[in-house]
């Protein structure tokens, strides 16, 4: 028998029982894949982290991320939560991490704040795919429950990645937004004939100073009706608002805070920064804060 710690952990918000919950296992040296999977479904949370020791020199930490279904190859708000907890266990400085995900070797920043920390991650390579086609379009905006008229007509219905695709669908309004009810298991089959999981609706119709956007996001087939709040879902939209002309970049990098979790009682904010070379995205980083919620011990055989 041997004994794992485990956290959940908030992130994207200091406020317990908001934002997206994680596990995070910062021991994992030792489980089996089939365990780590096991664990994540008993957790039931979108993701669990498990941090595991590096393979290699390049990096310092190895995570592995499961959703209650599948292994997934990055996760913005387990990521957040997981160097959290390794920072708090560590007493960690303000630093730079090298960590090893499933899309490969990347930055993470550590940033201390008084008796707490700031992260904020490096997202993987910039991916737009052409917009959707005019039957596949059609089909999910059924399925979310939308129709042509709630649609932002500026903004192209298409899968972007910067490591974990989502389509992106933008919508005019607020309340429209908290108001969906999807079809998951529609939204399930079409995630098989897009080759995409998730779906990121979001709105620009911002009624704060401070926030840009707000979002929810759906990814019914990996085993996540609606994901609270998504850092690989906001990080894409922030070179998605660049890449459409849809913000205004007059300098090098680009920021703005996402605000999502809302219909379900559980809002966060993502902080997003874009670099910017020739009107293009180039890097997108994804930032927050998080809290413990609880912290436990699993007994494996």
């Amino acid at each position: 028998m041997k004994k794992y710690r485990a956290y959940q952990v908030d992130a994207f918000t200091t406020q317990k029982f908001a934002g997206n919950p994680a596990g995070v296992i910062p021991d994992a040296d030792g489980l089996t894949d089939a365990q780590m999977q096991t664990i994540a479904r008993e957790l039931n949370n979108s993701e669990t982290a498990f941090i595991l020791s590096p393979t290699a020199p390049d990096h310092e930490v190895w995570i592995r991320f499961f959703t209650p279904a599948i292994e997934v190859p990055s996760c913005g708000h387990a990521t957040i939560s997981a160097h959290f907890v390794r920072a708090l266990e560590k007493k960690l400085p303000s630093c730079t991490v090298i960590q090893k995900i499933g899309i490969g070797i990347l930055p993470v920043e550590i940033i201390e704040e008084a008796d707490s920390y700031k992260v904020v991650m490096t997202q993987g390579r910039i991916e737009f795919s052409p917009p959707l086609a005019q039957l596949e379009r059609n089909a999910i905006v059924a399925a979310l429950g939308l129709s042509e008229r709630d649609l932002d007509q500026r903004c192209p219905i298409q899968v972007v990645s910067t490591g974990h695709s989502k389509v992106l669908i933008g919508i005019d309004h607020h309340a429209t937004l908290n108001s969906l009810k999807p079809d998951l298991t529609r939204l399930a089959e079409l995630s098989r004939a897009i080759g995409c999981n998730g779906y990121f609706v979001f709105t620009i119709a911002s009624n704060s100073d401070d926030i840009l956007t707000h979002g929810r996001m759906f990814a019914p087939a990996i085993g996540v009706p609606e994901d609270p709040v998504t850092g690989n879902a906001n990080g894409p939209l922030g070179a998605y608002l660049v890449k459409h002309q849809l913000v205004r970049t007059r300098n090098a990098v680009f920021k703005f805070k996402a605000k999502q979790g809302e219909a379900i009682g559980r809002a966060g904010i993502v902080e997003v920064e874009v670099n910017v070379q020739n009107d293009n995205p180039v890097q997108v980083k994804v930032g927050g804060r998080a809290v413990v919620a609880f912290k436990t011990e699993l007994e494996i055989e």
